[in-house]
């Protein structure tokens, strides 16, 4: 592709951002994380739940975030390129067995990573022979594919952890996990300053020590593939020929662009990144591949890329809302929801300012005001939260995340939908 038509190309995908719309930037962005960091700091001064900035929580957090970032980030090169892909879970699920297989049989927990890869990637191949070759449904795809992973993972497991020391039909034996680092020198300081429960000093030693303390080398990987698809994606022509693929298709082609490569290639590596997300869970998170252990996690992914408007930085942010949640629940369960509530509270009527005075929406602030009043109800009237409610907190933070982010969606405009090569003519 010329240069010149290189950009035309880019002025044909580039995304609408409305004269109403928030510019984001990063200024911006710290000055929100700052203003979220004094949040908590003071939601955990009035209601005393000091898990909400406690370093346990954050670096579980962390931990439980990253799968689901890995399979929001799956999603997201394949939608950006027009696939759909809800087999991330059934990618996952391969990613899962593949991992702790590669971990034992080379006695290696980094030949599981590279293991757990190429079994998402084997499962995103066949997603996209199914959906760019042969035209098939990507819905139909996706979810046959998870079905598949499961089964396929199931017989495996049965041929060949079933015959080891310490594995049996459903789990694998004990696998090496890769290793941990701490920032040197910080965490005596900070565990001092943490625990005197100054306000936002400790808060924010909490939350430093959570994020310096005993890291996975694994999930710092991790992280820094959110950067790196933004780069390659956004940054490069690689990046904006494949995202043409997902905006216009035949427009594409008609530049000269190899749409069925660019989609392959983004569903091969949708396949890769769900499958890392896999071996985290048995690498790192549990130490053994179990079966079901992805517990829907895919799916989450792909709530997470849709509460991030299919951009990597949106995506980190729900991921790490919903490990968040999820590390609250754990750790002094209906104490600690129930503190969340009122920061729920804070941040749903926040929203209903910002409908109401920078989007004029009055019915959107509307309902978002009595969301946040229904929401702080439920937290005055109430002094904890019952176990039963606590292990569906993430979930119910997800749906009401979503449904308030529903209104500034903008999904590539040809995602999901069918193109067969010649189009164009």
């Amino acid at each position: 592709m010329s240069e010149g038509a290189l950009t035309a190309e880019k002025a044909r995908v580039q995304e609408p951002g409305g004269t109403g719309r928030l510019r984001l930037t990063w200024r911006l962005l710290l000055l929100g994380l700052a203003a979220l960091i004094v949040l908590l700091s003071v939601v955990r001064a009035l209601t005393g739940a000091v898990d909400l900035t406690s370093a346990g929580a954050v670096n579980a957090a962390v931990a439980l975030a990253v799968p689901i970032g890995l399979a929001g980030l799956g999603g997201l090169w394949s939608e950006r390129a027009g696939v759909v892909n809800i087999g991330l879970e059934g990618m996952m699920i391969l990613g899962t067995w593949c991992g702790a297989w590669g971990a034992i049989h080379f006695a290696n927990p980094w030949a599981g990573v590279v293991a757990g890869a190429i079994g998402g990637a084997l499962g995103g191949l066949l997603h996209a022979i199914a959906t760019v070759t042969f035209g098939v449904d990507h819905i139909i795809s996706g979810v046959a594919i998870t079905i598949l992973g499961g089964g396929v993972t199931q017989f495996l497991s049965k041929i060949t952890f079933a015959e080891m020391p310490g594995g049996g039909d459903t789990q694998s034996p004990p696998v090496p996990k890769p290793g941990t680092v701490s920032l040197p020198g910080v965490s005596d300081a900070l565990t001092s300053l943490e625990s005197r429960q100054w306000f936002l000093l400790s808060d924010l030693a909490g939350i430093l020590r959570g994020l310096t303390t005993n890291v996975s080398l694994f999930t710092i990987l991790a992280i820094l593939l959110v950067p790196l698809t933004f780069y390659l994606l956004w940054r490069t022509a690689f990046g904006l020929r494949l995202r043409s693929c997902g905006e216009r298709p035949v427009a594409a082609e008609s530049l000269g662009v190899n749409v069925y490569y660019y989609k392959y290639v983004a569903v091969v590596v949708s396949g890769a990144l769900a499958g890392l997300g896999g071996a985290f869970l048995s690498l790192v998170a549990a130490s053994a591949y179990r079966e079901g252990q992805t517990g829907g996690r895919g799916f989450i992914g792909l709530a997470a890329m849709i509460f991030g408007n299919w951009r990597p930085g949106g995506l980190a942010a729900g991921a790490a809302l919903f490990g968040y949640t999820d590390a609250l629940q754990l750790r002094r369960g209906g104490e600690s929801v129930h503190a969340l509530l009122l920061l729920v509270a804070i941040l749903i009527a926040g929203v209903a300012v910002y409908q109401l005075v920078r989007q004029r929406r009055t019915r959107a602030a509307l309902i978002a005001a009595v969301a946040a009043v229904a929401v702080f109800a439920v937290f005055a009237l109430t002094d904890t939260i019952a176990a039963q409610f606590t292990s569906v907190a993430p979930h119910i933070t997800t749906l009401l995340v979503l449904s308030l982010a529903a209104q500034r969606l903008r999904p590539p405009a040809a995602d999901g939908v069918p193109y067969r090569r010649g189009q164009a003519k």
